[in-house]
């Protein structure tokens, strides 16, 4: 068996599915031959199974595929189909390892002993980024600067994650299946890792580049964008709070922060505006998405950013933790 199962989830990105492989088995064959036997592992999220020829002929990798929608269920089958690995990693199906991506992250795992360890995140843009977008800092990863080698992280993406699965398994963590299309599942999951005492570190070395598409670049999807990571983030809070009186405790620390971004967000992009200072606008706006998507996490609204679209019905925007939706 593997010592180390390397995870890619995927969902109708044939293209992109098949750029990765090749790069993944290259460093998944370096450190078996030096070793550590790793094998690759594709989940299929999409009942269709759409994925399937580009395994066939990727040689050394396992398919399979997850019919119930939603990525928390195919990270929940990831988990499952690691079977006795000692470590699991997750990457995206639209990122490409940088040099020696996966030894960087085993060594650092191995030195030490932490349940989780992740690394830097490059953005590669399609085409020109707009000024405007540039300026309001939208794709700035700032949470991460500064970091070195080893240091201690309270959460992180699995879009460059390990996991030691003796960690997961001895607190008997998954994934949330019940968020659904919301996103954010790897917050909740690698916080609650953190609030059951084991540690996530940060591994400088260990980068992978995301590449990001003409429609995750436009001026709506990364305000979008900006609203559902604070909501994400903020929701794991309160979901994560042990009791009532905890939860309305989080409810209020992250609720006031939460009005002031979005008063000063409103004050700073009405004042680029009058002044056509196109910076300050865009600095504005992105102060105030974060403060949106902050307090409608505090009032229970979950911004359902991966909800995908039917013919027989329209996908809605928002739903509520009481279950209520809205447009």
């Amino acid at each position: 068996m593997p010592v180390l199962t390397v995870a890619v989830l995927t969902f109708r990105r044939n293209e992109l599915l098949a750029t990765l492989l090749p790069q993944l088995l290259e460093q998944t064959r370096a450190l078996t031959a030096a070793g550590t036997p790793t094998a690759v592992l594709v989940v299929d999220n999409d009942p269709d199974g759409g994925a399937a020829p580009v395994v066939v002929d990727a040689p050394d990798v396992r398919y399979v595929a997850e019919p119930q929608p939603g990525i928390a269920a195919a990270r929940n089958r990831a988990l499952a189909e690691a079977g006795s690995s000692a470590a699991l990693v997750f990457v995206d199906d639209d990122e490409i390892p940088g040099e020696g991506w996966l030894a960087h992250l085993v060594a650092t795992w191995r030195d030490t002993g932490a349940a989780g360890v992740t690394g830097p995140v490059d953005s590669v843009f399609d085409g020109t980024l707009d000024p405007w977008v540039a300026a309001g800092g939208f794709f700035a990863r700032t949470h991460t600067r500064g970091l070195v080698t080893g240091d201690r992280v309270p959460a992180a993406a699995t879009n460059n994650l390990l996991l030691d699965l003796a960690a997961v398994a001895r607190h008997a963590l998954s994934f949330d299946e019940s968020i659904g299309f919301a996103g954010g599942e790897d917050t909740r999951f690698t916080r609650s890792l953190v609030a059951a005492g084991e540690e996530i570190v940060w591994c400088a070395q260990a980068r992978v580049v995301d590449r990001v598409p003409r429609d995750r670049m436009t001026r709506a999807a990364v305000v979008r964008r900006r609203f559902a990571q604070a909501n994400v983030s903020v929701g794991a809070s309160v979901a994560l709070a042990p009791g009532p009186a905890a939860g309305l405790m989080t409810r209020v620390r992250y609720g006031a922060p939460a009005l002031g971004r979005i008063a000063v967000g409103v004050l700073a992009a009405a004042a680029g505006t009058v002044t056509r200072r196109p910076g300050v606008q865009a600095r504005g706006v992105a102060t105030g998405a974060r403060g949106l998507g902050a307090a409608a996490a505090v009032l229970g609204v979950r911004y359902q950013e991966y909800r995908r679209a039917s013919p027989e019905r329209r996908p809605v925007a928002v739903e509520s933790s009481t279950g209520e939706r809205g447009a």
